[in-house]
């Protein structure tokens, strides 16, 4: 499954992304915030929520929007959506290993290696990978 390059949602998290390029972190939160404010259906909500979790200024904040990011995801009937599962357990695991719960964190990142599993290998994989391994690693977990 593919998000439509031409969906509003899209191009506002694209918008924002180039925000965040320019260190306009400001600019990138409002229209991250735009694209969840005409969200239509559960993916565009999931990719709204992925995106406004990226600059919140607080952990639990940013905690609470991938969580949003992920039950979302969980409310998408459509083929593809697997692809997206790695980044967004991931990025739970990394909010809850921030906030200090580690045994939270360890059980997200593990989600997240049993996703990968689920997809084709490709470059993008093998940086959600490294990103996994890093968390658990850094959360005790050994090889």
């Amino acid at each position: 499954m593919q998000l439509d390059p031409n969906n509003p949602v899209v191009l506002l998290c694209v918008k924002g992304m180039d925000a965040e390029g320019s260190a306009d972190y400001d600019e990138a939160h409002r229209l991250f915030q735009q694209a969840w404010d005409i969200a239509a259906n559960d993916m565009e909500a999931s990719t709204a929520a992925h995106y406004l979790a990226r600059n919140q200024k607080e952990p639990e904040d940013k905690l609470k929007w991938n969580l949003e990011a992920l039950h979302r995801a969980h409310l998408v009937k459509e083929d593809g959506i697997n692809g997206y599962y790695p980044s967004l357990y991931l990025n739970v695991a990394k909010s809850y290993e921030d906030l200090g719960d580690l045994k939270t964190a360890t059980h997200y990142y593990q989600q997240a290696a049993e996703s990968c599993k689920a997809i084709p290998d490709s470059p993008y994989v093998d940086m959600i990978r490294s990103g996994i391994n890093a968390g658990l690693k850094r959360v005790g977990v050994k090889d």
